[in-house]
């Protein structure tokens, strides 16, 4: 099943159609044809090959006259599944086919094992013919450090912060994209920070918490408001009487009560989109809900639920 993190970064792609044609273009030096446009078209393939096959995203890149000059299939691909290597050379042929122009396979996978075998070149038969993916992984994606140059690409340092935030230069990384939000709207301001901090590895996390509490502590508000406000509402009032020595040995209960309380709004927001409307007694189970691990696998099944009951299975 699709988790948070992979329609995320399909929803990344689908409300800025421009940035897809924009980093094949800067990362991977290939000449994007001249186009005045760029949209999401539909991404089911099944009129012309079964309906299992589906795309995560497919973008037309159309010049001033509307002829259609480029499309850009998208996956997002968060581990290796031997499958993909038969139904991408698919994809590539199947659009090729029906739109009648130049194809190419964009594939998003921010961790760097799954990125090399993604990015294998996928022999048709023979040695006569091959597909080869364009991967947007961790040894593409540049480390962006700069704040400047993350607001002017907030995307790019969003990605940027997902394949190398746990890395040597992981602290500058995350702290540049994370101050780039505050140029969004909080709603995909809080759809990317989530993407961000589930990337992070429990190391990482607790040097992220450390730095926006004290950040706050001494009054220096370089974050968006969202992002400190998952832990105001813990113990910060005490901290900022002393006790930071404490928040430094990892008492840090209220970033746990903030980070609780945004996965709970995040659930809430998401079956808000779905449609599925909660009784009283369910949006209750939702707020009594102390275990991150279950708010998790609730936000997951969100998808393809019809009723609460799915999710709060």
């Amino acid at each position: 099943m699709p988790t948070l993190e992979h329609n995320a970064l399909v929803e990344m792609f689908r409300d800025q159609p421009a940035l897809a044609p924009r980093l094949l273009a800067t990362l991977f030096h290939v000449e994007v044809p001249p186009h005045a446009s760029a949209a999401v078209v539909e991404s089911s393939l099944d009129q012309l090959i079964p309906v299992e096959f589906r795309a995560d995203l497919v973008l037309e890149l159309r010049d001033a006259s509307g002829t259609l000059v480029l499309a850009i299939v998208l996956e997002v691909q968060r581990e290796m599944d031997p499958n993909k290597k038969f139904s991408w050379p698919t994809y590539v042929t199947v659009v090729r086919a029906k739109r009648r122009c130049r194809t190419v396979v964009l594939v998003v996978a921010p961790d760097a094992g799954v990125a090399a075998w993604a990015a294998e070149s996928i022999d048709l038969g023979l040695g006569l013919g091959h597909v080869a993916p364009l991967v947007l992984g961790p040894a593409v994606v540049p480390e962006i450090t700069d704040p400047a140059d993350a607001e002017a690409e907030t995307e790019l340092a969003v990605l940027s912060a997902v394949a190398h935030g746990n890395g040597p230069n992981g602290r500058a990384v995350v702290e540049a994209a994370l101050a780039a939000l505050g140029r969004l709207d909080q709603e995909h301001a809080m759809v990317y920070f989530q993407l961000i901090w589930n990337a992070l590895r429990e190391p990482m996390r607790q040097a992220l918490e450390a730095l926006v509490m004290e950040r706050q502590i001494e009054g220096e508000a370089t974050f968006p408001p969202f992002v400190q406000k998952l832990i105001e509402r813990g113990k910060l009032e005490g901290m900022r009487e002393g006790k930071l020595e404490g928040m430094r040995e990892g008492k840090l209960e209220g970033v746990r009560e903030g980070e609780l309380k945004g996965k709970r709004d995040t659930l809430l927001r998401l079956l808000a989109r779905a449609g599925i409307v909660l009784s009283e007694d369910e949006s209750a189970r939702i707020q009594a809900c102390t275990d991150i691990a279950t708010l998790d696998r609730w936000i997951d099944n969100v998808l393809g639920a019809k009723i609460a009951a799915e999710v709060l299975s």
